[in-house]
C-alpha cells in the first residue's frame, strides 16, 4: 500500500531506524532534523510500496557514506544528496521516477526522505541491506545482479565525483571511500540506479514501514509502562525478521572506538548486572558479533541491537559509553540476506571474522 509520511511520523521512524542500524548507519536524529526542515519547506513525502512501482520506472537510491562519528560534528549542508541525484541523472541521460534507501538503518533511512521532500519524488518502501552495513558493495541489489555504478559522490562544498567501475562494486566502494574521506570523512551519494522490476527482484521490502512500526512500538511501550522487548517481538513476529532473542543484559564496562579509513571501528565489553558474565562485541560502524563468555551468540548479517535497559531506546556505536545499562538483542534477517550468494558479500568472513554464520534463532533458545 502506498502511504504518506508526515513530520509527526519522523521521531518514531528515527527510533526504529536506529534499532535497524545495529549501532551504525549514522545518527538518525540528525537525519530527522534534515527531513523535518525539508518537509516544512516542501510538504510531506509519498512512500511507494514496492509492489506499486512500475516495472519500467527508474529508481535512484540516495544515501550518506562515511564514518558515523564524523556526522555527529560534520552536519550536512542539506542539498548534497539532491546534487548527487541530479548529477547522476545528467550522466545517465534519464530523470528518476523515485528514490529509495540503500539501507534502512540510521541516517540512511532519512536521506532519501530529504531528497523526496525537496524534489517531489516518491520514495520506495524498501532498501538493499535490510539493516545497515559499512560498505557499498554489501547490498542485496549487488548480490542479485544490479551494479552500483555509475555513482556520484557529493561533498558540502558543491563538488561531485562520478565513479564508474562497471559491475565491480567492491572497487566502486574503494574509490568512493577515498573521495568521501577527502570530502571530510562523510559525503552524500546516489548509486545502484535500477528499474522498478529490479527493485521487486533485489530489494528487502517494506523496511521503512518496519522502522516506523518498531519505533512506534518502543514509544508506546514506554508510555504504557510495557516491556519494550515484548513490544518489539510482537511487531517482528509476522515479518521477515520474525525471531528476536535477548543476548545479554548488563552494564558497559569498556569501549574502544576510533575512526580509521572512513569507518568507526572498535570493540566494547559489557558485564552482567550480577557480575557473573561478560559480553564482548566488535563493530565496523555496525555491531558485527556478540560473544557471551567466549561463545558467539549472534553474528552478522543477523542484527545485534543495543537498547537502554530502562527506556528501550536504541544506542548507536558513537553514543555507547561507560556505565550505560543495556539490553542487547539479536534479530534474525530475512531469507534474501541469508542465501549463500548474500553471505559471500556480507557474511562473517567479509569482515575478517573467523566464525561461520549461524542463525540467531538456532543459537539462542526462546526463554519462557
Amino acid at each position: 500500500m502506498t502511504w504518506e509520511l508526515s513530520p509527526a511520523d519522523l521521531p518514531d521512524l528515527a527510533r526504529g531506524a536506529a534499532l535497524l542500524g545495529t549501532g551504525g548507519g549514522g545518527d538518525p536524529h540528525i537525519g530527522r532534523l534534515m527531513v523535518e526542515a525539508a518537509m516544512r519547506a516542501h510538504g510531506p513525502v509519498t512512500v511507494l510500496d514496492p509492489d506499486d512501482v512500475d516495472d519500467a520506472a527508474f529508481v535512484v537510491p540516495t544515501a550518506m557514506m562515511g564514518a558515523p562519528t564524523v556526522m555527529v560534528e560534520k552536519i550536512p549542508r542539506g542539498d548534497e544528496a539532491v546534487t548527487a541525484l541530479r548529477t547522476l541523472e545528467r550522466h545517465l541521460g534519464r530523470r528518476a521516477d523515485a528514490t529509495m534507501p540503500i539501507e534502512c538503518g540510521g541516517i540512511n533511512s532519512m536521506i532519501p526522505l530529504v531528497v523526496a521532500a525537496t524534489t517531489g519524488l516518491p520514495v520506495v518502501d524498501a532498501d538493499g541491506m535490510g539493516r545497515a552495513f559499512p560498505e557499498l558493495q554489501m547490498e542485496t541489489f549487488g548480490v542479485y545482479g544490479v551494479p552500483g555504478s555509475p555513482m556520484v559522490v557529493a561533498g558540502d562544498h558543491g563538488e561531485t565525483v562520478t565513479i564508474d567501475t562497471g559491475h565491480d562494486n567492491r572497487r566502486m566502494e574503494w574509490l568512493a571511500r577515498g573521495a568521501a574521506i577527502r570530502m571530510g570523512g562523510a559525503a552524500l551519494i546516489a548509486d545502484y540506479a535500477m528499474s522498478g522490476a529490479d527493485v521487486k527482484r533485489t530489494a528487502v521490502p517494506r523496511t521503512l514501514s518496519l522502522g516506523l512500526a518498531l519505533g512506534r512500538a518502543l514509544r508506546e511501550a514506554r508510555e504504557q509502562l510495557r516491556d519494550p522487548i515484548s513490544a518489539l517481538t510482537e511487531v517482528l513476529a509476522p515479518t521477515g525478521y520474525s525471531h528476536l532473542r535477548v543476548l545479554f543484559a548488563g552494564k558497559v564496562a569498556d569501549v574502544e572506538r576510533r575512526t580509521v579509513d572512513g569507518f568507526a571501528r572498535g570493540r566494547a565489553r559489557f558485564v552482567s548486572f550480577d557480575g557473573g558474565s561478560t559480553l564482548r562485541t566488535s563493530f565496523q560502524n555496525e555491531t558485527l558479533v556478540a560473544e557471551v563468555d567466549g561463545a558467539v551468540r549472534c553474528i552478522v548479517p543477523d542484527l545485534i541491537c543495543m537498547l537502554e535497559a530502562e527506556s528501550g531506546e536504541p544506542i548507536t556505536t558513537e553514543t555507547l559509553r561507560y556505565g550505560q545499562r543495556v539490553v542487547v538483542v539479536g534479530i534474525s534477517t530475512p531469507q534474501i540476506m541469508r542465501t549463500p550468494e548474500a553471505l559471500a558479500v556480507f557474511g562473517p568472513a567479509c569482515f575478517g571474522l573467523d566464525h561461520p554464520f549461524r542463525p540467531v534463532e538456532d543459537v539462542v533458545p526462546v526463554v519462557g
